[in-house]
């Protein structure tokens, strides 16, 4: 890439992939999205419901009730392998926080939302970036859900390649960009 220019896939360090963005792709639930870019998809879902629907956080600094909760799903076959489904694995807890982090701050104050919003994104394939296919994905279904966001939020994963004093940073990186 240093000495070309090109990646693996024939981009350059700053184009993104192709994308494929469509809301309101559930007719039953409160918000939905479907988000593609390249590889990467992101079947994302937002519900709301009352306070009742709060979870309780049991934090080393007390109980409190968080009334946003972000689960992202990352399922063995969203990535060509055969594995077990169910228990939360430390990707899904890490990028699903990381997803969280990015959409809270643009969430209206409950006290002019008072609803409990719950996003699931759900990685139907991933070659990268699927994280931040889930914010994308998110702030359109939140917006499908007529969740009245601060602004619309989206986000691509970044990658550096340094050798020396030469450096390249890369835009929406792929699987194999991530790994190496």
């Amino acid at each position: 890439i240093l000495d070309t220019g090109k990646r693996i896939d024939g981009r350059d360090a700053k184009t993104v992939r192709n994308i494929i963005a469509e809301a309101g792709v559930l007719p039953r639930a409160h918000g939905s999205a479907l988000f593609t870019r390249g590889e990467t998809q992101a079947m994302v879902v937002t519900t709301l419901g009352t306070g009742e629907d709060e979870q309780y956080i049991d934090a080393l600094s007390g109980t409190y009730k968080e009334t946003f909760l972000l689960h992202y799903n990352f399922p063995p076959y969203s990535v060509g392998e055969t594995g077990r489904l169910g228990g939360t694995k430390r990707r899904e807890i890490g990028h699903g926080k990381l997803a969280w982090r990015a959409i809270h701050p643009v969430l209206p104050p409950h006290h002019e939302f008072p609803y409990t919003i719950r996003v699931v994104s759900e990685i139907t394939e991933s070659n990268g970036s699927s994280s931040m296919a889930s914010v994308c994905g998110a702030s359109l279904s939140l917006m499908d859900a007529g969740v009245p966001l601060k602004r619309p939020t989206a986000g691509i994963a970044m990658g550096l390649i340094l050798e020396g004093q030469r450096f390249a940073v890369l835009s929406d990186i792929l699987g194999d960009e991530d790994h190496h």
